[in-house]
């Protein structure tokens, strides 16, 4: 009952948003996101939580303010993705202010393939369709399944526009290497957090658990990573933020080149990232597997269970 709810709510939004401009569907997306702060509260807790630990040296005002912006942001990214799914490619390609993917187009001539890095920043659910449109390449995405299945699908019918290929996270190494073999993209967003067993490197002066399969295929193939985001401008518009993580360096295979390039993507994201913080998906529980986020766990389940036995 919960999933046919949730995903009929999806549809009612993708229906408005199919049927408005891309200014009035952000300015839908950013009425919900304030709605949902202010009102709902949803996350709110992990995201101020999280705001303190990255920015201690700022305000409280300041930090309730980048967590709004931070909601408007997500929410925005939401009501124009679903939005898209209508769009033209001109209209896709005319909300790019400055659209430069010379670190993309440099980094694929090399015949390597390409590891393509984003976050949930800004608006990275039209950044598929924005690269394939503009650099002619499609793009293998790896992407974690929805816990709704048809909100998962409705997703993915999205993001496979223009012959981008979706493909689950934990797809075999040897598809992976295949696509790369055949030059293609593979494109993935490198702040998801990692099961236990990941590399653990600083992000925001913690530590993130994070997938360690790019750093450890690049190295191994010598395959070219580049980060590239998409930073709203108020007008509604973006610009690329694009940059080749160098690892030039790190000639050999090991577990600690394998860390070390983790934590120069990982790093180059969170300088994007400190720039623009109201844009980053703060209520993301991006430092599971800590200590820290373990005992907030805890104390969270001991006092739901003593609320139960009053």
């Amino acid at each position: 009952m919960k999933d046919a709810i949730e995903y009929y709510l999806v549809a009612l939004l993708y229906r408005a948003a199919r049927m408005l401009s891309f200014g009035a569907a952000s300015r839908l997306g950013g009425f919900l996101g304030s709605f949902v702060f202010r009102v709902t509260g949803l996350r709110k807790k992990v995201t101020l939580d999280n705001l303190r630990m990255a920015f201690p040296e700022k305000t409280e005002p300041e930090r309730r303010a980048i967590a709004l912006g931070a909601y408007r942001s997500y929410c925005k990214a939401m009501i124009q993705a679903l939005w898209s799914a209508g769009a033209g490619e001109q209209e896709l390609i005319s909300i790019l202010q400055v659209a430069d993917f010379t670190p993309v187009r440099q980094a694929l001539a090399r015949g390597r393939g390409l590891f393509l890095l984003s976050g949930h920043f800004g608006a990275w659910e039209l950044l598929a369709s924005s690269l394939r449109l503009q650099v002619g390449v499609p793009l293998v995405l790896i992407a974690q399944t929805q816990r709704n299945r048809r909100i998962s699908a409705l997703v993915d019918s999205i993001r496979g526009r223009f012959g981008n290929e979706v493909v689950p996270m934990g797809i075999g190494t040897r598809n992976v290497v295949k696509a790369l073999h055949e030059k293609r993209i593979i494109g993935l967003l490198g702040d998801q957090s990692g099961p236990k067993e990941s590399v653990f490197v600083n992000f925001f002066g913690r530590p993130a658990a994070t997938h360690r399969g790019v750093a450890a295929l690049a190295l191994k193939n010598r395959t070219p990573i580049v980060m590239l985001l998409l930073q709203r401008l108020p007008d509604e518009t973006y610009v690329t933020l694009s940059e080749e993580v160098d690892f030039s360096d790190l000639t050999g295979y090991s577990e600690e080149n394998i860390r070390e390039l983790t934590q120069r993507h990982v790093s180059l994201l969170e300088r994007y990232i400190r720039q623009f913080p109201e844009q980053w998906l703060w209520m993301h529980r991006r430092w599971k597997h800590t200590p820290y986020y373990e005992m907030q766990r805890a104390e969270a389940g001991a006092g739901r269970r003593e609320e139960s036995s009053a």
